[in-house]
């Protein structure tokens, strides 16, 4: 009981940490029309995405972490709303290196050929393709067929078990009872019967089978856009080094290097962060009888969490105007310091003498 205190404790802490920093940043573009790029309107999609991992995915991994016994399609929604947030920041990265490839090796048509509003249509259909992807499972790729078999109650995912599907999850809605009662009537199933079959212990291991979170999830939709941005980054890399230090493009563009290794140091962070996880899920699927450490499943929990805070931060620490930008939103907007004292240390600063 104290392990589960322990790291329910820890998420709620990151979790309003995650909060607190990617609001700020929101606010900070917001606020600051000098920061209104397209990079940086990248970078606030980015703390979006984040701000649903803080708001909603850590509450329900720590629910998944508790694997109290639900119902299969309620614990199925747990389960997938994180997997869309991960998948969505997996996407814009990969824009914001195929954005930083192009403002590098296309300086003189890059303002061009992109423009935010196509930016934000990318961004909208990254929303979509993480949503298609991360909700795949309740469209059937899941082990509710399983749990049925081992209730004795075989459940093909033919049209009345739709309907049987619907039944359990109406009766916790305001009415859901009395429309769950009359809709099993009119489908010939028992209430009790569904209801039971129903509940199972909500984990990820107990709604995804190892080969769908290895093979389909880190495989394909984690491994393969990680690959492209490796290698956008490396070719982005080589034309640096062969072409702009020859030229005298080089000091015009060393803001613009250094933006992509703060871009590239993000992909870093995000492999650090993820990695253990999913190294935990490959080694369920390669060795299933091999002993598991709950202690350490929490900590690759964890650890996959704080990098909705890590974005941010590395952000900020890489980009001196943008931590100016952040440092002065916290200070005047959130703290409500007086702008009078700030002036004075900037002009005694500026004129030690006076």
């Amino acid at each position: 009981m104290g392990v589960y205190f322990g790291f329910a404790v820890l998420e709620g802490v990151l979790a309003m940490a995650i909060i607190a920093i990617n609001l700020l940043v929101c606010a900070t573009v917001y606020l600051h029309k000098e920061l209104r790029g397209i990079t940086n309107y990248l970078i606030v999609c980015l703390a979006v995405a984040d701000l649903g991992v803080g708001a909603l995915a850590i509450p329900f991994s720590v629910v998944l972490s508790m694997e109290y016994t639900l119902c299969f399609y309620a614990c199925l929604f747990l389960t997938c709303f994180p997997l869309v947030t991960t998948q969505f920041s997996i996407l814009l990265l990969l824009v914001i290196a195929i954005n930083a490839h192009l403002k590098i090796k296309l300086p003189n048509s890059y303002a061009m050929h992109v423009k935010k509003v196509w930016v934000m249509i990318l961004v909208a259909f990254c929303w979509l393709l993480s949503l298609l992807i991360g909700l795949s499972p309740m469209m059937g790729w899941n082990r509710f067929q399983q749990y049925a078999e081992t209730n004795n109650k075989t459940l093909a995912f033919s049209f009345p078990s739709e309907r049987a599907a619907f039944v359990v999850i109406a009766r916790d809605i305001p009415y859901g009872r009395f429309l769950s009662k009359v809709y099993s009537k009119r489908r010939n199933f028992s209430y009790n019967e569904i209801h039971e079959g129903h509940l199972v212990p909500c984990s990820f291991t107990s709604i995804f089978s190892p080969e769908y979170l290895v093979y389909f999830v880190f495989f394909t939709c984690t491994l393969l856009p990680l690959a492209a941005m490796l290698g956008i980054y490396a070719d982005l890399f080589r034309v640096v080094r062969g072409h702009f230090r020859s030229q005298a493009l080089w000091p015009a563009k060393r803001r613009e290097i250094q933006m992509a290794r703060t871009l590239f140091l993000l992909v870093g962070v995000f492999c650090v962060c993820w990695g253990p996880l999913h190294v935990i899920y490959c080694v369920q699927l390669l060795c299933p009888r091999c002993q598991r450490y709950e202690s350490l499943d929490r900590l690759a929990v964890l650890l996959s969490h704080l990098n909705s805070l890590a974005n941010p931060l590395v952000y900020a620490l890489r980009k001196k105007d943008f931590a100016l930008a952040l440092r002065s939103v916290f200070l005047y907007r959130v703290l409500r310091w007086p702008r009078l004292k700030a002036c004075c240390c900037s002009r005694h600063k500026v004129h030690p003498q006076a």
